[in-house]
């Protein structure tokens, strides 16, 4: 193998984890059930140490945490509550699963890239996903929550995948996504609070 060809199939590599780190964003146990099935199925190959997530009683494991938690967040204010806990866990398990695929990487360079880049990238989906949810909250009284809940995990999904096939455009798509969402809630926040300003100089 040609070191040219080496360093571009590490920058896929971290491509592909930072991708699933993202997806760890919208739902904790997704990317992680999805990660651990194409190991099983033998279209990926893990880090040292990760074939565990490969492993029967890992994979019920995590599909068994996968639908609870899935189910949780139809609950009414419960979804709330979930945020307070899965804010933390999403960036760990977009440390696990950046980590897991970097296997060609020294363990030094690949545990920082997971910790800094996986566990940004999960930390910053999930911040917009919390304001998403706080936002429908508001605005519809929770009502929309169940639409923000099946779109997180459709995003989840289909982030986890496709970050096997189009890493890059995932990463650039789950960038303007949560770019416009922080957007939005910073323009909802200000524009409230410049209309009490006014309201309260008249």
């Amino acid at each position: 193998m040609t070191p040219q060809l080496d360093v571009v199939q590490s920058i896929v590599a971290i491509a592909i984890g930072l991708g699933l780190a993202a997806a760890a964003g919208f739902r904790v146990f997704v990317p992680l059930l999805v990660l651990g099935v194409a190991a099983r199925t033998g279209h990926l190959g893990l880090a040292p140490g990760f074939d565990w997530l490969s492993t029967s009683p890992a994979l019920v494991a995590l599909g068994t945490a996968t639908l609870a938690e899935v189910l949780a967040y139809y609950v009414p204010w419960l979804d709330h509550a979930l945020d307070l806990i899965a804010t933390p866990a999403a960036v760990l398990a977009g440390v696990l699963a950046s980590v897991s695929v970097l296997g060609d990487l020294p363990p030094a360079l690949r545990w920082g890239v997971g910790v800094i880049g996986g566990g940004s990238a999960a930390g910053l989906v999930q911040g917009a996903t919390v304001l998403a949810r706080l936002k429908s909250a508001v605005t519809t009284a929770g009502v929309a929550n169940p639409l923000v809940a099946t779109v997180e995990l459709v995003g989840s999904l289909v982030t986890s995948l496709l970050s096997f096939v189009i890493p890059f455009l995932v990463l650039g798509a789950v960038a303007v996504f949560c770019i416009v969402i922080f957007a939005i809630s910073h323009r909802v926040a200000f524009g409230r609070r410049r209309a009490r300003d006014a309201a309260a100089t008249q």
